[in-house]
């Protein structure tokens, strides 16, 4: 046999393209496309936080000097709010503002209670004036002045209170008659208490006259 001849073929390799060499970005964005940061946004030095203006910075600064850090300014605070809150009320008890009204004074049935007990005479407001000459007659020294004061003093309470029983029970006709089906819960009181004060006393300050006509409607 022959001995045959072994003929190794080396394949030859094609050529390396000029572009192999370069390096693919990992994330398929080359160096040159990597976004620039605008350097007039950011402070120098401030870790990449944009620069407050003056005026957020003196608003912080004011926000940040309000807050209470000790218990004692906590309390202060308390105190500041509750005495705010409270010339806010009187305020509003003078000039009408219901906003600011306290419960028990709030709503249409209320204000028409009001302005009902503020329309009309009552003989509350000659209780003053009876007991000035009451206290003239009681020490007058004359026993017999002294009686006619307190039978004075003794008829005018009793006329009081008949004024009152007879405000009241006109006044519950008119409620019944201009919010009907509604409760009137607290209404006795309300009106008796505001009715036994003397006019330019009476808060919420009154704001109709003595026999002013009333609207119909007060919803």
């Amino acid at each position: 046999m022959g001995s045959a001849t072994t003929r190794v073929v080396w394949a030859s390799q094609p050529p390396a393209c000029p572009d192999s060499r370069r390096p693919v970005p990992l994330f398929g964005r080359s160096k040159s496309e990597t976004p620039t940061v605008d350097s007039t946004s950011m402070k120098p030095g401030g870790k990449g936080r944009p620069t407050p203006t003056r005026k957020e910075a003196e608003a912080a600064a004011r926000a940040k000097a309000k807050v209470p850090r000790t218990r004692k300014e906590l309390a202060a605070a308390q105190r500041s709010s509750r005495v705010e809150s409270s010339q806010k009320v009187r305020a509003a008890m003078k000039s009408g503002d219901e906003r600011y009204f306290m419960a028990r004074d709030k709503g249409p049935m209320r204000r028409f209670v009001r302005d009902y007990v503020d329309a009309r005479f009552s003989i509350v407001e000659l209780m003053i004036p009876l007991l000035i000459v009451t206290m003239v007659l009681g020490y007058s020294g004359n026993p017999d002045l002294a009686s006619m004061g307190n039978t004075l003093l003794l008829g005018t309470l009793l006329l009081v209170i008949f004024d009152i029983l007879l405000m009241r029970r006109r006044m519950k006709k008119e409620l019944e008659r201009r919010f009907p089906g509604e409760s009137q819960k607290g209404i006795a009181y309300y009106s008796i208490t505001r009715a036994m004060q003397m006019k330019f006393m009476r808060m919420p300050k009154a704001k109709v006259k003595i026999g002013q006509e009333l609207p119909e409607h007060y919803r």
